[in-house]
This record gives structure tokens, C-alpha cells and sequence, in this order.
């Protein structure tokens, strides 16, 4: 029998670099395609099968989809959208450039690539979309206006899928990390310096006191888990008979997702001014 296919995004580093390599040890086949062709060329070394697929880049999107499709004879079991970046800023901070840069990647590339997707899965007769957001799809956070946002589009249009999909044999799924060891806030910093001008900015002194030494003196999470947390979750997505619409994963998801529900907004907001 052939082995269930996958195709999963953002693969160079931390979540879907563990999960391709945690599926590919699970038994699917999996296709780990990264931005950068030095990156898919290291995971080539690394016994993965893997080609270039930049969210940015509409022609790229329709070509890692049409490699892995020929590799298959024209079937795809499951999709993994993940990869993504963040800008960090405080909001009056991140000019239009900005959100535009990073809509095209953590929403745009997203929504092209499962449109694709979904005609291959009704023909086929089946299939599994899972889109990785993140806590801060549901709440947010201060300087992280720009990625809370993107990730807020997300599960709208994710959720709106899951509910048009209902008669068909294609299920939509979300998985909402919390903290969860990657090179996310190292990526962030060369998108924060071409964007946002702190110097100029009227909340320069919070900059110093606080997202600078964060962003670039590093230091990890409360309550951080590998990124193998997330292909756990991941697994029991594709492979689960009913799987859940939506994952937790980490102690944060959790706590504020039960927040979000018990507290009064005001009380919330002041919770999470301060985190």
C-alpha cells in the first residue's frame, strides 16, 4: 500500500522542520518544502523529499503543488500550512508596507494554496487541511500587532472553511501553539529593522526598556515546549477518525483561552498588559 502524502510548509527550522521529520518516522510520505532552495537541498541531505515553495510567490505556490502532485500520480492526503514570520512593533509603529509584507505570507499564501488544494481533495475523496496559528489568533499581545492580526485572519477564514466543508469528506483543522522553541523571534528582527523606526517612534523609551532587550538579547518563554509538542498534535490531526477542529498546545493556549472566557475584557486586557 502507499503511504499517506503530506505536503508541509516552512520546513527549514523548528515546526515543521520536526514535523516532517516526526511524520517521515510516522510513516507518511512527506513533501517539506522551505522558502530558500539551501534549505530544501540540507533537508534533501537529510532523506527528505524536498523542493522550494515561497508563500509570497504565486507561481512558486503552483509549482511545489504540481511537483508533489506528480510525485504522487495526482493525490495529496494532507496539507500543513505553517510557515510564517512575525514583525514585531507597537501598532501605531508598523507602517502599511509592513502588514501588507506579512499578510502575503501568514494569510495570502495560506488561503492560495488550500484553494488549490481542496480540488485535488473532492476529487480524490478525502483529505486533511491543518493550518498552524497560534495563542495569539485569539488574544493578543503588545508589539505583536502585526503577526496577532494576521493570525486572527486566519483562524476567520479557517473557521468559515471548516463550516462551508461540513458535506464534504475534507476536514479543516487548527492548530494554536503557545511558546514553542523555534527561530521565530531571531527571524523577526531583519523584518522589525526594515519596518519599524523606534528611534522616531513617541514610545521609544518602552522600545529600550522592553521589545528591544527581548528581541535581541533573547531568552525563552514561560512554559516553552519543543517543537515535537506540535507534531504530537499534528498527528493525531491527520490521523485521528474525528479529529478535533481546533488544537491547544502549551500551558499559555490554555490558560488563555479560558480567560477569554471568564474575564470581563477589561480585566483581561489588564492580565495581559502586563505579560
Amino acid at each position: 500500500m502507499s503511504r499517506n502524502s503530506i505536503l508541509i510548509t516552512g520546513c527549514s527550522s523548528g515546526i515543521g522542520y520536526d514535523a516532517a521529520h516526526g511524520l517521515a518516522k510516522h510513516g507518511w510520505r512527506v513533501f517539506a518544502t522551505c522558502r530558500q532552495e539551501t534549505d530544501c537541498a540540507r533537508l534533501r541531505d537529510e532523506g527528505l523529499e524536498s523542493f522550494p515553495l515561497d508563500y509570497t510567490d504565486e507561481s512558486s505556490i503552483e509549482a511545489a503543488l504540481a511537483e508533489a502532485l506528480a510525485r504522487t500520480g495526482g493525490t495529496l492526503d494532507a496539507l500543513f500550512n505553517n510557515g510564517a514570520f512575525a514583525c514585531p512593533g507597537a501598532v501605531e509603529d508598523l507602517p502599511r508596507g509592513a502588514l501588507r509584507e506579512i499578510y502575503e505570507t501568514n494569510v495570502f499564501g495560506y488561503h492560495d494554496l488550500t484553494r488549490r488544494v481542496i480540488p485535488v481533495m473532492r476529487a480524490q475523496g478525502h483529505g486533511r487541511i491543518v493550518n498552524n496559528s497560534s495563542v495569539l489568533g485569539f488574544v493578543s499581545l503588545k508589539w505583536r500587532g502585526a503577526y496577532a492580526s494576521s493570525k486572527f485572519a486566519l483562524e476567520g477564514l479557517t473557521d468559515t472553511l471548516r463550516l462551508e466543508m461540513r458535506d464534504t469528506p475534507i476536514r479543516i483543522i487548527l492548530i494554536e501553539p503557545g511558546p514553542v522553541t523555534s527561530n521565530i523571534r531571531t527571524n523577526s528582527i531583519p523584518h522589525f529593522e526594515k519596518w519599524v523606526n523606534w528611534q522616531a517612534s513617541a514610545r521609544a523609551d518602552q522600545y529600550r526598556e522592553s521589545l528591544l532587550k527581548r528581541l535581541y538579547d533573547g531568552g525563552s518563554d514561560g512554559f516553552e515546549l519543543p517543537a515535537s509538542a506540535v507534531t504530537r498534535k499534528l498527528i493525531h490531526a491527520l490521523e485521528s477518525r474525528r479529529p478535533h477542529p481546533r488544537y491547544f498546545v502549551t500551558t499559555p493556549t490554555y490558560a488563555a483561552n479560558l480567560m477569554r472566557r471568564l474575564l470581563p475584557t477589561r480585566l483581561l486586557d489588564r492580565v495581559l498588559a502586563k505579560s
